[in-house]
C-alpha cells in the first residue's frame, strides 16, 4: 500500500460504490468470504477528507520508529495508536504478543514506540479474525479527540428501499447491541443516488438522530459522496468528526476503479482467496471436508443441501461460473486440493452456457499435474457431456462418475468417510476407481 508517514491523504478516487448485507434493523452483518473489497481505515480515512469530511489528523507507521516520529510529529500531550487489519472489534481484540486492545491511547513518543512494537508484525485475534487472526503490518498515529457526543452514520444500497439508503443513530461508539435492543432509534432515509441528499432530508435526520446543526450543511452532503461511514463524534469544541471509516467496494465496480482496487492488501486475506481472485473464480471456504467445484451459485447452494442431508460438510465451493476457460477449471481443482482439510471433491456441474468438455479437460489437466490421491466424484449434466464422460475415459483417470445427485452425495460421504479413517489409523490409501 503506498502510503508513507508523511502523508495521510494521498489517492484521489472517482466514483465510489459499495454493498453490503444488512439485517432487520439496519446494521451490517458479518458474511462469508466474498470478492468484495475493503480497504484499511487508513486508506478510507483519506478517501473521506477527499470528500472534504473532518477527519482527525494522524499518519500511517510501518515500524515502531516511525510510530515515535509521528508521535512526536503531532505535539500532543497523547496520541492514539490504531491497529491497521480488515476486522472489526479490534478494541477488544488481543495480539499474539500479549498485548489486549488494538487501539490504545498513549502518553508519549516513547510509549507510542513501545505499544506499536507489540502491535506491528503481530497477529490480532477478534471476534472476527477467530483463531487465526489478522496480521497488523502498520498503524495509523493520530491526535487524540474527547468526543462529547457519538454517533452512527453509514449509507449503502438496500434492496427493499430500490437504492441507496442513509442509516443514522445516535447511539454511535463501540456497542452495536442497539440493533437488537433498541431499533426503533436507528433511522433510515433514501437516497437518490444522482441527486444526493436533499437538505429537508439532512435537517429530519439531524432532528431525529440529535446531529448538531453543523452537520447539516456540510458534512452529512460530503458523506453522501462515500459509501459508508462510522462512527461520527462531536468533540469537546463542538467540532463533528468522523473518526474511524469502514468502505467497502463491490467487485462489479473493479473495471472503472483500477486504481482503489489495486490498494487492497492481500496480507489480510486468505492465500486462496488471492489465487481465486487472480483466476477470476468465486470461492467461498467452509469447515467440513468435502471440496466441491460447481458452475453457478445456485447450483452451489443445492450441491451443499444435499451433502447436508446425508450427513457430509463442505469444506469449499468454487463457483466457476458459466464463461471459465479451462485453466480456470484448472486452478479451480488445484485450489480445492490444496486445502489439507478436503478428504473427497465433488465435481458437480450443469452444461448449458458452460460446456461439460471444458470442465472435463480442466479436470484431466488438474489431475496428471497434482497426481491427486484422495477420492473424486464427477456428475456432469448437459452441454456436451458425452464428450466430456469420453475424455475423461480416454485419459484413463480413476474417477468416480455419477448422473445422480443423491448417489453423488451418498458416494461423496462414505468415501470421505474411508479417507479420514485411513488418516486416523496413519494409512496411505489408494483409490483406484474406474470410471
Amino acid at each position: 500500500m503506498a502510503l508513507t508517514t508523511s502523508t495521510f491523504w494521498n489517492h484521489r478516487p472517482q466514483v465510489l460504490g459499495n454493498s453490503g448485507l444488512f439485517n432487520k434493523h439496519g446494521f451490517q452483518v458479518q458474511q462469508q468470504q466474498q470478492r468484495n473489497l475493503t480497504l484499511h481505515e487508513c486508506v478510507s480515512m483519506e478517501l473521506l477528507q477527499e470528500a472534504d469530511v473532518s477527519v482527525p489528523k494522524g499518519y500511517v507507521a510501518k515500524s515502531p520508529e516511525e510510530a515515535y516520529a509521528i508521535a512526536k510529529k503531532l505535539g500532543s500531550k497523547d496520541v492514539v495508536i490504531k491497529a491497521q487489519v480488515l476486522a472489526g472489534g479490534r478494541g477488544k481484540g488481543t495480539f499474539e504478543s500479549g498485548l489486549r486492545e488494538g487501539v490504545k491511547i498513549v502518553f508519549s513518543p516513547e510509549a507510542a514506540k513501545a505499544v506499536s512494537f507489540r502491535m506491528i508484525g503481530k497477529k490480532l485475534f477478534t471476534k472476527q479474525t477467530g483463531e487465526k487472526g489478522r496480521i497488523c503490518n502498520q498503524v495509523v498515529v493520530c491526535e487524540r479527540k474527547y468526543p462529547k457526543r457519538q454517533y452512527y452514520l453509514a449509507i449503502t444500497m438496500e434492496r427493499s428501499f430500490q437504492g441507496s439508503v442513509l442509516i443514522g443513530s445516535s447511539h454511535g461508539g463501540v456497542n452495536m447491541d442497539v440493533a437488537a435492543e433498541t431499533p426503533e432509534v436507528i433511522i433510515k432515509e433514501p437516497i437518490d443516488v444522482v441527486e444526493g441528499i436533499k437538505k429537508e432530508q439532512a435537517l429530519w435526520l439531524a432532528q431525529k438522530t440529535g446531529f448538531p446543526p453543523n452537520i447539516v450543511d456540510s458534512e452529512a452532503e460530503n458523506m453522501v459522496k462515500l459509501y459508508k461511514i462510522n462512527p461520527i463524534v462531536e468533540d469537546s469544541d463542538g467540532a463533528v468528526l468522523c473518526t474511524d471509516a469502514k468502505i467497502n467496494f463491490d467487485s462489479n465496480s473493479a473495471y472503472r476503479q483500477k486504481k482503489i482496487f489495486h490498494l487492497q492488501d492481500w496480507t489480510q486475506e486468505d492465500e486462496r482467496d488471492k489465487d481465486a481472485a487472480k483466476a477470476r473464480l468465486n470461492y467461498t471456504g467452509l469447515d467440513g471436508n468435502i471440496g466441491c467445484q460447481v458452475n453457478g451459485a445456485c447450483l452451489a447452494m443445492a450441491t451443499m443441501d444435499i451433502m447436508k442431508l446425508h450427513g457430509g460438510t463442505p469444506a469449499n465451493f468454487f463457483d466457476v461460473g458459466g464463461g471459465a476457460a479451462i485453466h480456470q477449471v484448472t486452478e479451480a481443482f488445484k485450489l480445492i486440493a490444496s486445502d489439507k482439510k478436503v478428504l473427497a471433491i465433488l465435481v458437480n456441474n450443469f452444461g448449458g452456457i458452460m460446456r461439460c468438455d471444458v470442465i472435463a479437460q480442466g479436470i484431466v489437466m488438474a489431475v496428471k499435474d497434482l497426481e491427486i490421491r484422495i477420492p473424486v466424484v464427477v456428475q456432469l449434466q448437459g452441454t456436451w457431456v458425452d464428450d466430456a464422460k469420453a475424455l475423461i475415459v480416454d485419459h484413463g483417470l480413476k474417477i468416480l462418475a455419477c448422473d445422480d445427485w443423491d448417489e453423488a452425495a451418498r458416494m461423496l460421504l462414505k468415501l470421505s468417510e474411508t479417507v479420514a479413517f485411513a488418516k486416523q489409523a496413519h494409512k496411505d490409501v489408494k483409490f483406484q476407481l474406474p470410471i
